[in-house]
């Protein structure tokens, strides 16, 4: 007769299986993110410079924008050379300089996307993955035929968002026309991040 003995889990062990269940179902979380509409945000005052291009009106309405379009302004704006600006680049001086960050870019990209009559684009300040330490900003652009992602820093052509890793593109707040938004999973990045603070917050982007 053979018998097994069963070892029960330790302490130490049940703590790390439950953290790793806590993480998959944030994960989960991540890819489901909605937004909810806020009075502000921490980068309100970052965002002064480049407010008029995030308010102003559409010049025409544009039906027929293509993703192919789209795609090419990602891969003109993903060929300006990386450098990081403490100050919201405008569209002009995006293109007019040697070089440009995140902010920069996504900013450039929602002005041609609104100057064309792009609905539904919404300019998204985040994480690029769950684990950085540093925010991120890209583009969300919501179309009849889903969501697509795009950073024209990183990729060079837009995505859709349902694709992703659900560990990716991670939104904590958002800007479109006049609206501010939360998205309603960053409280939790922000809590694993040690980042709730709005002075804190706001200087790592």
């Amino acid at each position: 007769m053979v018998t097994i003995s069963i070892r029960p889990y330790t302490l130490r062990k049940a703590g790390l299986v439950g953290l790793i269940l806590f993480c998959l179902s944030c994960l989960s979380a991540f890819a489901q993110s909605t937004y909810v509409t806020v009075k502000s945000t921490p980068y309100d005052r970052q965002m002064t410079r480049i407010r008029p291009v995030l308010i102003s009106a559409v010049e025409h309405k544009d039906q027929n924008l293509s993703i192919g379009l789209v795609n090419n302004w990602i891969g003109n704006l993903r060929a300006i050379p990386y450098g990081f600006s403490m100050d919201w680049k405008t569209p002009d001086e995006v293109h007019l300089g040697a070089y440009a960050d995140c902010k920069g870019k996504a900013v450039a990209l929602y002005n041609a996307m609104h100057s064309r009559g792009a609905q539904n684009v919404r300019l998204v300040i985040g994480k690029r993955l769950w684990t950085s330490r540093r925010t991120h900003a890209w583009l969300e652009w919501t179309t009849a035929n889903g969501t697509y992602i795009l950073d024209p820093t990183i990729n060079w052509a837009a995505f859709r968002a349902e694709r992703g890793s659900r560990s990716s593109y991670i939104p904590l707040y958002a800007y479109a026309g006049g609206q501010k938004y939360r998205a309603a999973t960053s409280a939790g990045v922000l809590a694993s991040n040690g980042l709730f603070g709005g002075q804190r917050v706001a200087s790592r982007l």
